[in-house]
């Protein structure tokens, strides 16, 4: 089962994955990442974000899971690792072995770690990942600063 790094070619099918992905999390209102600025994000002149794709065995040309990445650094573990910000796979493809392949190269591409935030409810997600022996980080709360926003007056 080919994993393998995206091709500019795939923005589109990766687009519509991640539009997928937040349809599937109840968030499709939520998201603004355009094809063109997946685009300039994954291959633009300062790339920041990396694109694993899954195509299922038989199936050459079909991207049926993509895993959308950034490499990170820990101070306290004096090492790299690797936020894994999106990983989707289209449900007629699931269950076989497409996940697992994607976070098996994504691990195999860090002697860190791979971490990832799962959605509240998302159960599913959430045993699929304790199968593979990954937990909860309960110890640490995220928190978000956003740029300011304009107020209309």
């Amino acid at each position: 089962m080919p994993v393998r790094e995206a091709v500019p070619a795939e923005v589109a099918d990766i687009h519509a994955l991640m539009l997928e992905h937040a349809a599937h999390e109840g968030a499709a209102d939520q998201i603004a990442l355009t094809a063109d600025g997946l685009a300039e994000h994954l291959f633009g002149a300062e790339p920041t974000v990396r694109a694993l794709v899954a195509e299922p065995p038989g199936a050459a040309g079909t991207v049926a899971g993509a895993a959308l990445w950034h490499p990170t650094f820990s101070t306290w573990a004096g090492r790299s690792g690797i936020w894994l910000e999106d990983l989707y796979i289209r449900p007629g493809f699931r269950r076989h072995g497409l996940g697992r392949a994607l976070l098996d190269e994504l691990r195999s591409r860090t002697g860190g770690r791979v971490e990832w935030d799962v959605m509240r409810g998302n159960e599913d997600a959430a045993a699929f990942y304790r199968s593979l022996g990954a937990f909860p980080v309960d110890q640490w709360t995220r928190y978000r600063w956003l740029p300011a926003v304009p107020v209309a007056g």
